[in-house]
């Protein structure tokens, strides 16, 4: 927007230098773009905003000066030539879409002369860019200029019936505009109409039909006020572009219009011509005035300074906001309506903060209360789940939710997939049932591109229907290992990968989330290769499956070695409550550890050896674990050799050997009867 300093100066004393004027204005936040001397006269392109449209006029420009200057606006009088007879005898203005067309003011000025403006009219048009025309165009020019309300003049005589109708364009009417070109209209434009034909597009452009010519004689004044979005849609779906289109998209002031009329007619009776008496104001639904409640302790809050309660008063009056004080610090402040940007409390502290100064403005971080995030139990179980399965050696991958349906069925669970409509490709057109068959998938991808092994865990959700049509939803941990383990240690071969990974890789996190130890027990899976599978069950309840995929099942992702897995329900498991955290003080006695090596059948699991063990009713056996496990030559057909590391403690004075041993006698004796072992040689070691 471009504005001349002299123009400025009908609206407001400036005595600045030009540098002052221009960091001054950059300080409001009206930052010129160019300066230019053009005469003796400094003029300044103003950067606009989108939401100020009352800067784009030099009476809003001048406000701003005004208020940043502490010095009034400087009143003008815009006196009126009249004819004798009323502006209603005259025309007949009828808006038949109030939507799109809230206000319209119209006044007719008689005997207008139309030709060449005043030089001091040419200067004003020339420092804006503009051609003069001729005085009516140019008059409709200056005003826009200088008030940022776009008018327009129509040829009075070219009214057919002297009547103005506001409406929506008939399908199929056209328009030939003041530049020539025919416009093709839409039913949602709002045109000017007579009483048979569109004379003018609403708010962007003339007719040609109605122009001002040099033998135009009366002169009707429009100034009005349109709906911004109906103003944009019209002007971008035709590729129009005007000033007054400019400024109606952005939102005119409504309570200008009169104003902008009488002024337009003042000048054209200052040039010969005489206005009709009255003004036309069809103005069917005013709209409140609207309000916004202001407290100087909102102020502070926001700006991090305590700016004066006075200072607040006089600026935000300057600006041309009237406040009413509610109680001490507070006001209600009814905006006016030409400042369509203001809407809430913290437009009004921008307003206060600019010409306070932002430079006045502490840099210093706005104390903020914090405050705890609300516990979230599931995510940091998952959490926990993470870190303990990358400590036991395990990379976390993540797959897609959609499924190859071949590969859903080849690990024939039992579980109905749920189809997706709209798939991106046929072989992601299910969603999974399982994990599985995605950690088969990045198994097979690893080991194609040489990795000797892959140990990869996954959580997600899994999904498949249920009875009455619904479909379920549930939360799964996937684990699997295939090929060898990393090294132990420099000099140490790299062993493969077994069953006791993933069994206790499970149990792992079952302790890590408190929960009591999980019971294994024998049962076939669809997925699992027969007589290689456990369910682990949870208090009696199956929460998964763990063991060797069938061979079949990993073929089908093209992986040809062993793979062990294990599938956990997480939504199952999450269910259940967890042992609340203990502690107790370190020991301060020592403690005396026992190896027991004997022979058991191979019918019974170690799990049985463990439940043995723990039903014994010994005070002094503090814990006890397995630490090997041998088949071979040296053990009979049929059994396996067992070493259980015992640990013993009294918690007021330190065990004797005999003590010790005497307990160590009632634990043989207890699984003799319990499970019928057999005592290696040497089986105690006491070493320890």
């Amino acid at each position: 927007m471009k504005i001349s300093l002299d123009w400025i100066r009908e609206y407001v004393a400036v005595d600045l230098s030009p540098q002052e004027l221009v960091d001054r204005l950059t300080m409001i936040g009206l930052v010129p773009e160019t300066v230019e001397d053009k005469g003796g006269d400094l003029i300044l392109d103003l950067e606009t905003y989108a939401n100020r449209p009352d800067t784009l006029g030099h009476l809003g420009v001048a406000r701003e000066i005004g208020a940043m200057l502490a010095r009034p606006l400087l009143e003008r009088d815009w006196p009126v030539a009249e004819l004798g007879e009323a502006t209603a005898d005259i025309a007949d203005v009828q808006i038949t879409a109030e939507a799109l067309c809230p206000r319209y003011c119209g006044l007719v000025v008689r005997g207008v002369k139309v030709g060449p403006s005043p030089d001091w009219l040419v200067r004003r048009l020339e420092a804006m860019g503009l051609r003069p025309v001729n005085n009516v165009v140019d008059v409709s020019n200056y005003v826009l200029f200088a008030t940022g309300q776009p008018i327009h003049t129509f040829d009075f005589g070219r009214i057919g019936g002297g009547r103005i109708v506001v409406r929506k364009a008939k399908r199929g009417e056209t328009l030939v505009d003041l530049d020539g070109r025919t416009l093709e209209l839409a039913p949602d434009m709002l045109v000017i109409a007579d009483e048979s034909r569109p004379v003018a597009l609403a708010g962007v452009i003339g007719g040609q039909a109605s122009g001002i010519t040099a033998s135009t004689r009366d002169v009707f004044i429009e100034s009005a006020n349109f709906d911004p979005v109906g103003i944009r849609k019209t002007a971008k779906t035709l590729g129009l572009q005007t000033d007054a289109a400019y400024r109606f998209e952005r939102g005119a002031d409504i309570g200008f219009a009169p104003k902008a009329a009488v002024m337009a007619a003042s000048l054209l009776t200052a040039m010969g011509g005489q206005a009709s008496r009255g003004l036309i104001d069809r103005f069917p639904k005013p709209p409140k005035p609207r309000t916004v409640r202001l407290r100087l302790r909102r102020i502070a809050e926001l700006l991090g300074v305590a700016v004066p309660e006075d200072f607040v008063v006089e600026v935000l009056g300057r600006l041309g906001f009237r406040l009413e004080a509610s109680h001490h610090g507070a006001w209600r402040v009814e905006v006016p309506a030409f400042r369509v940007d203001i809407s809430r409390e913290a437009d009004l502290i921008e307003e206060v903060a600019r010409f306070y100064g932002y430079d006045r403005i502490p840099s210093v971080v706005t104390p903020v209360d914090s405050f705890a995030p609300a516990a979230n139990r599931k995510l940091d179980r998952l959490a926990r789940i993470r870190g303990t399965l990358l400590g036991q050696g395990l990379d976390e991958v993540i797959n897609w939710s959609f499924a190859d349906p071949e590969r859903e069925a080849a690990a024939a669970n039992g579980k109905t997939p749920v189809d997706i409509q709209n798939p991106i490709s046929t072989r992601a057109s299910v969603l999974r049932t399982t994990l599985l068959t995605g950690l088969l998938e990045n198994a097979a991808w690893n080991l194609n591109r040489g990795l000797d092994g892959l140990h990869v865990f996954e959580t997600g959700n899994v999904f498949h229907w249920i009875e009455d049509g619904k479909h379920c939803e549930d939360l799964h941990l996937g684990l699997l290992s295939t090929g060898l383990l990393p090294a132990a240690g420099l000099g140490t071969a790299a062993a493969e990968t077994d069953f006791s990974v993933i069994k206790g890789a499970v149990e792992a996190v079952l302790e890590a989330l408190r929960y009591d130890p999980a019971g294994f027990e024998p049962r076939d899976h669809p997925s699992f290769e027969p007589g290689r599978a456990l369910a682990v069950l949870y208090k009696g309840q199956e929460i998964g499956t763990l063991g060797q995929l069938r061979r079949d099942f990993a073929a089908v992702a093209s992986v040809d070695r062993a793979v062990y897995a294990a599938e956990i329900d997480l939504a199952a498991l999450f269910e259940k409550t967890p042992r609340p955290f203990q502690y107790a003080p370190v020991p301060k006695l020592p403690g005396v550890v026992r190896d027991l090596s004997f022979l058991v059948d191979t019918s019974h699991a170690y799990g049985e050896v463990a439940q043995a063990l723990g039903r014994l009713n010994q005070p002094l056996l503090e814990g006890f674990e397995l630490v090997d496990r041998f088949t071979g030559k040296s053990v009979p057909e049929g059994r396996v050799s067992l070493t259980v590391r015992l640990r013993f403690r009294h918690p007021q004075r330190t065990l004797v050997a005999e003590e010790v041993d005497r307990v160590v006698q009632e634990v043989v004796g207890q699984l003799r009867s319990a499970l019928d072992i057999q005592l290696r040689e040497g089986s105690i070691d006491s070493r320890a």
